[in-house]
Order: C-alpha cells, then sequence, then structure tokens
C-alpha cells in the first residue's frame, strides 16, 4: 500500500523572529492564510487519502500539527523528542510503516517547498511510485529541472534513461552544492537536475540498505517500532546524519544491494529556506519592496518588509537592500545580503537576551 510521509521537524532558524522555538516556518500562515504544512499535506491527497498521510515533527510541535491538520489522525503524528537530521526522519517511519505493512511503499516529501503545478507534481509521484513497486531494488529521488544555475542547491547527476517510467533516470552522482561557474555548466549540460530531498521507496528496501551500511541504526529503528513507549530512550542515542550521506550517495556508488534513480519534476519549485526565499512569493510594490502586513515605505526600494504585529506599523525611509521584520516578539533588521547569517544572529539573541526570544 502507499504512503506518504511529511517532514517537518526543522525549526526554520533563518526565518526568525517570524519563525522560533515553538512556532516554526512550516507551520506559519505564509501562503494565502495556510501554513506550508498544510499545503504539503493537500499536495499529499492527490497520491493517498489523509489515514495513509504520516507527519515527523519535533515533539514540541505535535499538538500544533494536529491543529493545523486535523485530518490526520493523531497516531500518524512522529513526534521526535529530539531532533536526529533527515535519516533517522526517515528511518523511524519506514520500520514504524515495515511493522504495520511489510508492503508499504513511502512517499517521503518535505513541509518547506512550494511546488507548483499540483498535478504534475502528483503525476511525477505516481510514476516514482510505479517504479519502486515494480523495482524492489530502487531508491527513487525527486529531481527539480533546473531554471538556472542556482548556488544553493545539491544537484543529482542524471544516467541512463529507465525504460517504461516517464522521466525516470538512474543516477549516476549527488552534487554537493556549486560554485557559480560549475552550476552553469551543470545546467548548460542539460544532465543535471536540482536535488529536492523528497523520495520514494519500498520501506523494505530502505530498511535493507540500512542494514547493510548502519547497522546499529537498523537495529535501534526495528526496535523503536516494536516497542513505541521507549521512544525517549532510544531515539536520542540515534546516530545524527542526513539520509543522503547515510544511504543514498553509498549506494549511488555502488554500495549496498539496491540502486538510485530519479524522476523529473518540471515544476516551479521553492525552497522556502531564508528571506530570500520568502520575498518570491510575497507581494511587491512598485518600488522592488516584497511587503506583509502594515507598512509604509517613502523613496525605499528593494526591501523585504514584514509585520506580523498589528497594533504596529513599519515606515521604511530612503533605504534598500534590507530585511525588516516585526513580530510582537521580537524586531530584526538586516542587510538583505547578510539574511544568510540569521542563523548566527538567533544565537546570539538566545545568549545576550534570552532563550525566550529566540
Amino acid at each position: 500500500m502507499r504512503y506518504v510521509v511529511i517532514m517537518a521537524g526543522g525549526s526554520g532558524t533563518r526565518l526568525w523572529p517570524l519563525s522560533r522555538q515553538g512556532m516554526p516556518k512550516q507551520l506559519l500562515p505564509l501562503v494565502d492564510g495556510k501554513s506550508l504544512l498544510r499545503l504539503a499535506f493537500e499536495r499529499s491527497l492527490a497520491s493517498v487519502p489523509a489515514e495513509r498521510v504520516l507527519i515527523v515533527t519535533g515533539a514540541a510541535y505535535a499538538d500544533a500539527v494536529a491543529a493545523d491538520l486535523p485530518e490526520v489522525p493523531v497516531a500518524n503524528i512522529l513526534g521526535e523528542p529530539t531532533g536526529r537530521d533527515s535519516l533517522n526522519a526517515v528511518a523511524w517511519p519506514a520500520a514504524v510503516l515495515h511493522a504495520q505493512d511489510p508492503d508499504a511503499v513511502i512517499a517521503q516529501v518535505t513541509a518547506d517547498q512550494l511546488i507548483e503545478p499540483v498535478e504534475v507534481f502528483a503525476s511525477c509521484l505516481e510514476t516514482a511510485f510505479a517504479l519502486a513497486e515494480a523495482d524492489p531494488t530502487v531508491l527513487v529521488t525527486l529531481g527539480v529541472v533546473p531554471t538556472s544555475a542556482h548556488t544553493g542547491y545539491g544537484y543529482l547527476h542524471r544516467g541512463a534513461a529507465i525504460d517504461g517510467f516517464t522521466g525516470a533516470h538512474e543516477v549516476v552522482q549527488f552534487a554537493e552544492k556549486p560554485a557559480l561557474e560549475l552550476a552553469e555548466q551543470y545546467v548548460a549540460s542539460g544532465e543535471y537536475w536540482w536535488n529536492a530531498g523528497m523520495f520514494v521507496w519500498r520501506a523494505e528496501t530502505l530498511l535493507g540498505q540500512l542494514r547493510q551500511l548502519l547497522p546499529a541504526t537498523y537495529a535501534s529503528v526495528l526496535e523503536l517500532a516494536a516497542q513505541p513507549t521507549r521512544l525517549a530512550e532510544i531515539f536520542p542515542t540515534l546516530f545524527k546524519t542526513s539520509v543522503d550521506y547515510a544511504v543514498m550517495e553509498p549506494v549511488s556508488a555502488g554500495r549496498g544491494s539496491a540502486h538510485v534513480a530519479a524522476v523529473a519534476m518540471p515544476v516551479d519549485w521553492r525552497d522556502v529556506g531564508g528571506y530570500a526565499s520568502l520575498a518570491e512569493i510575497l507581494a511587491h510594490d512598485e518600488s522592488g519592496n516584497a511587503v506583509s502586513g502594515n507598512c509604509v515605505q517613502l523613496s525605499a526600494a528593494n526591501n523585504v518588509v514584514v509585520n506580523t504585529d498589528d497594533d504596529s506599523v513599519i515606515a521604511l525611509l530612503g533605504v534598500s537592500g534590507l530585511v525588516v521584520v516585526r513580530t510582537p516578539m521580537a524586531t530584526l533588521v538586516a542587510r538583505a545580503e547578510d539574511a544568510e547569517r540569521i542563523k548566527e544572529l538567533v544565537a546570539e539573541v538566545a545568549s545576550k537576551a534570552g532563550p525566550a526570544f529566540a
């Protein structure tokens, strides 16, 4: 049977102070009053019913997730007692689902991306499901057809086409985030796709590769599935690493007993990781300011301005290239070029102003 697991555990530090402890970015109503998690859930419904959607999130966010997604059974919300990176966010639900359904086929998707059109995404997911069902030795990843030489994404080097599955290719190599010149070469070659960080596989296939590559993690997640009351004891001991490093890259390089394929997604795909990407989805005024909330600008251009405090106004005069964010808890003012350093700033805020403000 098919399932969708949505990874919704990140805190979204680069969107502070909009996102903070207790209110991660995936729960913020950023798009037409809907959260990114809500949008990911609605995309999932094109592939499976609500009762076969699982959410992996931080335990502290479980109640908020349940409130945002009342259609999802509470038992389907897996709350991590601590973050242990993406490997464990895929391995744990795979073990849980495999214990319930040995034939489970899982689409592992993320809660911090905007994908349009939804119909094209659903069609690509259908191809990936069909491929995983037809081949018990494949791990499928989803590759976004690039529209630019983006240096903020990893890339997939695709190989031979896989007969019978539109847009499916073997994966030759996973490439790290490249410098601009190399990214331009990747895109010009036509042989590389952006790595979307989403996967489709049989639970049994993933667990089989994990047994070979990281046997201790394999044993621990099976134990978690069998004894869920030991979650707080076992989960924090899991080896912290990404699924790409632990499984996908080694398997694509010939380790393990499976192989990696990719299905192309010719979609408008945005990873909402920081203010630069958030600005792309906000309304813009005639001066190029990306604006949300009660804001006034005079002779100000190309700023990102967000105000969630209904009792205040942000007024900009004669400035450009700034990120200005006002919430009832905190105010951020930064040069747009420094926005990727907000994570450093949050650490300073926690240290000097107190963790309640982080």
